[in-house]
Parts: C-alpha cells; structure tokens; sequence
C-alpha cells in the first residue's frame, strides 16, 4: 500500500507531514511519487486563508468525484472539520494529535472504511520523528500558542500551547545532521512562546541546539512579538551563533497601535521597532522578516498609511502581505467588513512599497562576493541561502553542490532573490 501526502500551509504542517511519512514508513506503508499511483491520499490542511480553504475544498470535490480514497488531517481538521465533510463525505478524517494512530486510520481508508479520529490531546510528536532524506529538516518544537488574535482560526485547531521536549528536540537536531541534514528548520505555531508551559524559552533551547557537533545552520521560525519581551536580549545574543542563520521572522500585522489592539497583538508599533533594534544591534546584517495584514476591518486611511510609512522607516527584508478575509469562529469575523475593492487597491499599493524597499536592499549585494550554503535543485537552478538567510540562484550548477557551503558573485539581484555564478 502506498500514500501521497498534498501539504498545504506553513512550515510547522511541512514538518508534520515529515512526520507522518515516519509514522507511516516504521509501518511499512510505503510513499507513491504521484496522486494518481496512490492508494490513499493524504491531504494535510491549513485554516489560515479563505483562498487555501477554498483549494483544498475544491481538490477533495475533486478527489470525491473520482472516488479516491481520501484522509484528511492538519487544521482543518480540527477548526472547520465540516467543510471537509461537505466537499467530500467519504473522506477520513484525523486531528494532527492522532499522528500516532495515522497508519490504523490509512489502513481502514484503504479498505473503504471512513475514519474519524478527532482529539486535541497534547502529544509530543516527535517520539515518532525521522528525519525526512535531503538537505533540510523540519523539526517542529511546539502545538498551539498563547495569543488570541481576532483574526486567526489556527487557535481552534491546534489549541492551547504544548511545548515538546528538549530532549527529543536535541535529539531530532542531532539525528538530522547524522542523516546529512546541513539546514535544520526549527517552526512552531509561535516559536517565541515555546517553552513558556516549561519554564523554559527559545533562547535557551538555542543555547543547547548550538552545541551541537557538526556543519550546519539553523533556521529559526516566527515569533510573535510580545512572548519576546521578557528575553529579548536572550533571543538576540543566541541568534548571534554562528550556528543560527541572521534572520528573524516578526510579524508586525499593522504600524497603526489601534489597529493593534483590535486585533489583541499585545505589542505596540514602537515596542515592536524596539525589538528590531535589539536583534540588528546584537546579529549585524540580520534580515528581518514581517507580516503585514491589509484590510482589517478597522483599519481607516490614515492606519494604512501609517503601515506603509513603518515599513519605510525601518525596511524589513521580506515582508509577507495578506489581504484580510474573515476565518469563521473569529473575533473580526463578527465585524463590519471593509470593501473588497478597497482592500486590493491597498494592497497592490503595498505591494508596490514593499517591493521597492526589498529590491533595494538585494540590489546592494550586487558585485560582492558572499558565501552560500546550497540546499534545493529546482531542475533549473541550484538554490540556496546566505548567511542572513537571502535567497542563491545558481542557473545550470550542478546538483553536486547541494549540502555545500561555496563562494558566489552576485551579478543581479530581484526583490526576492540573489542571481549568482560560482566564484
């Protein structure tokens, strides 16, 4: 028998679908290379935006109609189990804290059984953890978080926090690496908040993951802002590794304070920037990455001007833009909406901000000579990171390079990427 896992969303439901490919190998349920040489389809879900709940919809109508045997985990499973259901009422259904149980449930699937597991009991999935073959592991460190947005769904489905073991985490780093791993990707619902249920937090986990042995990076995942207050300086002294890649993903969501609040981000526009002086102070030439939401519903003219004039002021090297859509169970949900028409005009002129700053600060890098650690083959290019973790294009390389870390010269640079050749 034989699955194929369609992963949707962030990188903590990538390392979960790493998981379960564990889970299901140790019981000998093997991994087709395509959807259509599968016998159960594994679709592993995300809530956080109406289009991707919309793609998956669309896809288990789809799978429905061919009849196809069909499991459905991640957070829909949980949050909006439902709508699974309407799409295709055939289908399993398996909450991320049944991951152990996952190769009972494809086995029923594949017999023509439906099955629901449905539990949000804490477990630390990585006692069932391997790591996946090639370059990256993805190694989740926590379940849930301890914030309550307005506009989030996440919460509905992954809970209250549950903080894994340092152990097993140590362990997982350290098994990657023996396994050929040079790029480790620690990710979590809020990786600020990990650690807070064991009177522990990130930064001394990263005190312990840097003494690890051997070549490698270590890619740390979003924070939230306001779980960093208490450790700021911590965080930013154990980033400073060399271990660790110079990069940080910090959402900051809006630059209006009022925005803020109605959205329960716990943090103002001028802590937030504090935060951002504190990393760049202690990791010189870190990138930093936010998140920005267009079209909150309380958001007037003069926030959104505000949004765009914070991100000028202090220029993150990525920012991720999200036009605002209701997630059902929220808070914002129950709120007036703001026209779609005006939410897209203001998020292309975002867009356009945002793409100007980035390619500004890339288009620096041009004629220098940096050092790349190459991690992925797209069959066109050889790609990889920089230290502060910019994105390496390496046209028609060869593939032996991945797992290396090489000198490059930048010879272009876009907004999102580095176009490089061999030093």
């Amino acid at each position: 028998m034989q699955t194929y896992i369609k992963t949707y969303g962030c990188t903590l439901n990538q390392a979960d679908s790493d998981i379960i490919n564990s889970v299901l190998d140790s019981a000998n349920i093997g991994q087709a290379e395509s959807m259509q040489d599968a016998d159960v389809i594994i679709v592993n879900t995300c809530t956080v935006k109406n289009p991707t709940e919309q793609k998956i919809s669309d896809l288990l109508k789809k799978l429905e109609s061919e009849k196809r045997k069909v499991l459905v985990t991640g957070c829909m499973a949980a949050a909006n189990p439902d709508i699974i259901s309407n799409a295709s009422p055939s289908a399993s259904i398996v909450t991320i804290s049944n991951l152990e149980d996952m190769p009972d449930a494809v086995s029923r699937t594949a017999s023509g059984e439906r099955v629901v597991m449905s539990s949000l009991q804490k477990r630390d999935r990585l006692a069932s953890f391997k790591p996946r073959q090639g370059p990256v592991a993805r190694i989740p460190v926590s379940d849930g978080c301890m914030s309550s947005c307005s506009f989030c769904e996440t919460k509905f489905a992954r809970s209250a926090l549950n903080s894994f073991s340092e152990d097993l985490i140590l362990n997982a780093v350290k098994y990657s690496v023996k396994s050929g791993a040079v790029e480790i990707d620690i990710t979590s619902q809020d990786i600020g908040a990990y650690g807070a249920d064991r009177k522990s937090n990130i930064a001394l986990l990263m005190e312990k993951i840097s003494r690890i042995e051997g070549f490698f990076k270590v890619r740390i995942g979003m924070l939230n802002p306001e779980r960093l207050a208490g450790y700021i300086n911590e965080f930013a002294s154990a980033l400073g590794n060399e271990k660790f890649y110079k990069f940080a993903h910090l959402p900051l969501q809006s630059g209006s304070d009022s925005v803020l609040k109605s959205m329960r981000r716990n943090y103002t526009v001028d802590q937030y920037l504090e935060f951002v002086d504190v990393l760049r102070s202690y990791v010189p030439g870190i990138s930093i990455e936010t998140d920005m939401i267009v079209g909150y519903p309380t958001e007037t003219d003069e926030d959104f001007t505000n949004s765009i004039e914070v991100l000028k002021s202090f220029r993150p090297d990525v920012t991720n833009i999200s036009r605002f859509g209701a997630r059902r169970h929220t808070a914002a949900h129950k709120m007036k909406q703001l026209d779609q028409t005006l939410i897209k005009e203001r998020s292309s002129e975002m867009y356009s901000a945002v793409r100007g700053i980035q390619h500004g600060i890339n288009g620096k890098f041009v004629g220098q000579r940096i050092t790349a650690l190459m991690t992925e083959s797209t069959g066109v290019s050889i790609n990889g990171r920089t230290d502060s973790y910019k994105q390496v294009v390496l046209r028609g390389a060869s593939s032996d390079l991945i797992g290396k870390l090489i000198n490059v010269s930048v010879h272009s640079a876009t907004a999102n990427a580095l176009y490089c050749s061999v030093a």
